[in-house]
């Protein structure tokens, strides 16, 4: 029984992994767009590089406002 439980369990981790590297790209990209408009102070780089890390949970809330 456990080693049908263990082969169901690495084919589904296995099918999930598809948008890791959208995600990447979109990470970097945010990443060098808010580094360089908000370039200048050190406190400044360091928000700018904690920004990428929630810009997809914002983009889904904008998203959501605009269909209610």
């Amino acid at each position: 029984m456990t080693d049908t439980v263990g082969k169901r369990g690495s084919k589904s981790v296995a099918n999930r992994g598809g948008a890791g590297g959208i995600w990447l790209l979109g990470f970097i990209g945010a990443l060098v767009y808010y580094v360089h408009t908000h370039s200048g102070t050190f406190w400044l780089v360091l928000v700018a590089i904690m920004k990428p890390v929630v810009w997809p949970a914002f983009l889904i809330y904008h998203l959501l406002m605009l269909k209610a």
